[in-house]
């Protein structure tokens, strides 16, 4: 159990640290954090601190920086909300703004505004798209052998993509294709179409539409992307200034990480609901050991729960971007909400 003494100590340890990026001693405590105790006294305390594993001492100086055990206390015990500036709010406002066309514009918008708040890269996901209905199949031919298949579902959201006919397929028998999507995929959870492009569908492409068979797969995948959460990443670059010690090939690892949707998946599913701050080891990520990640989930009523998520520092100012991160999800939630009744109207 820590005495307030060291408490005082190890927060405005963190807060220094947070602001100047240097080893903090006892004598910037005295100046800067204004503490009545001696330099002994403190010196003594810090000692103790750095014994009970919340503080450590780098090679270069005698100045002490915090631990991920510190970090840990400090979020868990010692902050409080900030009531984030007025220009800040306007920004996030404002950013919603638009007229959006597709739900995947507002996933990227959040991301993007969320990492130049905060010059730290932030990650958003849209709202689960696993009971999203399919309300639209279209073929576009592009030229003798080209085609577009489109894909839309009552959330709003838009696949597409282009392949190459089979040089054998009928023409006929793409429009009896069609015809099959249409009468029995359209109107059906993305999940019922998954189960009737396993079981039904096979078998009424053989039997009416033999040489189509070969679409069935191209528009499982499709179905498949369309279906899986939607995740943009901001800021990547950001890395590069609030981690001036970080290799390039380290660099290159976590920026792969990034583009991996399994792997981001993985690393952002929350372990309870609400803003979570999770720093260093507890990421389960080695390539993280020096980031802290904040997650908040926003719920859009009758159509899922999102995700907004800002990985930034150890020594991030954890008060100012959990405030941040609060804020920037309801407003979010809004125009997701917002977005959703649009699309009924």
């Amino acid at each position: 159990m820590l005495t307030e003494r060291q408490i005082l100590i190890l927060k405005s340890i963190i807060i220094l640290y947070t602001n100047y990026g240097t080893p903090i001693g006892s004598k910037t405590l005295m100046t800067e954090a204004g503490l009545e105790f001696s330099s002994a006294t403190i010196r003594n305390e810090m000692v103790h601190l750095e014994e009970l594993g919340f503080i450590e001492k780098t090679h270069s100086s005698s100045g002490r920086i915090p631990s991920i055990k510190g970090y840990r206390f400090y979020v868990d015990h010692l902050i409080h909300p900030m009531e984030i500036q007025k220009k800040d709010l306007m920004t996030i406002k404002n950013s919603f703004s638009n007229d959006f066309h597709q739900l995947d514009e507002i996933v990227v918008q959040s991301a993007e505004v969320l990492s130049q708040l905060t010059s730290y890269t932030a990650i958003s996901l849209g709202p689960e798209l696993k009971e999203s209905k399919l309300t639209g199949f279209r073929l576009v031919p592009l030229n003798e052998h080209r085609v577009m298949v489109i894909l839309v579902t009552d959330k709003g959201h838009v696949e597409n993509q282009v392949f190459s006919l089979p040089r054998t397929i009928q023409p006929s028998d793409l429009e009896k294709m069609v015809n099959i999507f249409n009468e029995q995929l359209v109107g059906h959870t993305l999940i019922e179409v998954f189960r009737k492009l396993e079981t039904e569908i096979p078998i009424l492409i053989n039997k009416y539409a033999k040489s189509a068979a070969g679409i069935v797969t191209i528009l499982d995948n499709i179905i498949l992307q369309a279906g899986r959460d939607q995740i943009h990443v901001g800021g990547r670059m950001n890395m590069l200034d609030y981690s001036m010690g970080l290799g390039v090939e380290k660099f290159k690892s976590i920026y792969s990480l990034m583009d991996d949707q399994h792997d981001l998946a993985h690393l952002l599913t929350p372990h309870h609901d609400g803003i979570e701050v999770r720093i260093g080891q507890e990421l389960d990520e080695d390539l993280l050991s020096e980031f802290s990640l904040i997650t908040a989930g926003y719920h859009v009523r009758g159509y899922g729960t999102g995700l907004i998520a800002l990985l930034g520092p150890t020594s991030m100012p954890y008060s100012k971007m959990i405030s941040l991160v609060d804020v920037f999800r309801n407003e979010l939630s809004k125009k997701v909400m917002d977005y959703y009744h649009s699309m009924e109207d």
